[in-house]
C-alpha cells in the first residue's frame, strides 16, 4: 500500500490539532485538559481530536495512575513540525516575520529536545568556526578535534552510534532560518545545561532561561 501523506496532512492541517501538536514540541507529556486549554476547545472535543492523532501514529499516549498524557510519537512527528513551522511564515505588506513574537522564545526555547533560537543558531555556528564541526550540504559531523572536546566534557561519543538517530544534524530554526544543532549532541547540550543548573525551561512555554552566570559559564564552555 502506498503511504497516504493526505490522511497526515489532514490530521496536521486542523486548526486544534495543530495548536496541540505545536504545544507538545515542548517535549513535556500534557493532558487532555492542557491542551484543552491550548486549543481554546472544550475537553470532549479534545479527547476526539487525540483519537485521531493516536491512529494516525502522531502521538503516543502514557498512563500513570488514573492519568494519560500525551507526547509526540517521535523525533521525527517533531522535525516534520518544526518544517512546518518554517514554510507557514506570515508574509503582510512586503514585510517577513519569522519565528514567535516572544521575545524570550527567540532567545532561546526548546526545539522537542534541544536547544533553539538565537542561542542555538549561535552554538551552532560556534562549533563549525572552532573547528568543532564541519558542515558539507547540510550535512554534519564532528571533527576530532571536536570529539576530543566533547569527550573531556563528560560525553561518549561510543554509546551514540547505536542507534539510528545521527550523532549531530542541523535543523533549521523556525526564527533564525539558520542551523541550530540537533542529535544526540544537541539533546546532550541542552540536558548538560539544565543540570548544571545554567538554565531552566519555562513551566508554560517551550521558553529555556539562562542565568546570568549560567550564560556565561555556557558560553564559555562552547567557546563563543
Amino acid at each position: 500500500m502506498e503511504p497516504n501523506i493526505a490522511y497526515i496532512g489532514s490530521l496536521i492541517g486542523d486548526a486544534a490539532r495543530s495548536k496541540m501538536l505545536i504545544a507538545l514540541m515542548s517535549g513535556k507529556a500534557l493532558t487532555a485538559t492542557e491542551l484543552s486549554v491550548v486549543a481554546d476547545i472544550t475537553p470532549q472535543t479534545a479527547s476526539s481530536h487525540l483519537t485521531k492523532l493516536l491512529e494516525g501514529e502522531l502521538l503516543q499516549v502514557r498512563k500513570q495512575g488514573r492519568h494519560k498524557y500525551f507526547q509526540l510519537k517521535s523525533k521525527q512527528v517533531a522535525e516534520l513540525i518544526e518544517q512546518l513551522l518554517n514554510l507557514s511564515v506570515p508574509v503582510s505588506d512586503g514585510s517577513v516575520f519569522t519565528g514567535p513574537p516572544n521575545d524570550r522564545l527567540r532567545k532561546s526555547r526548546i526545539c522537542y529536545d534541544h536547544l533553539a533560537g538565537e542561542l542555538g543558531v549561535e552554538l551552532f555556528d560556534a562549533l563549525i568556526n572552532n573547528g568543532w564541526m564541519i558542515e558539507i550540504n547540510e550535512y554534519v559531523k564532528l571533527t576530532e578535534k571536536g570529539q576530543v572536546k566533547f569527550n573531556n566534557l563528560g560525553v561518549d561519543i561510543s554509546i551514540f552510534g547505536k542507534g539510528k538517530r545521527p550523532l549531530c544534524k542541523s535543523c533549521l530554526d523556525w526564527s533564525e532560518r539558520r542551523s541550530h544543532l540537533a542529535g544526540h549532541l544537541g539533546q546532550w547540550v541542552l540536558n548538560n545545561a539544565i543540570k548544571r543548573e545554567w538554565a531552566k525551561q519555562d513551566l508554560d512555554s517551550r521558553a529555556i532561561h539562562f542565568t546570568p552566570q549560567g550564560l556565561k559559564k555556557f558560553r564559555k564552555q562552547y567557546e563563543f
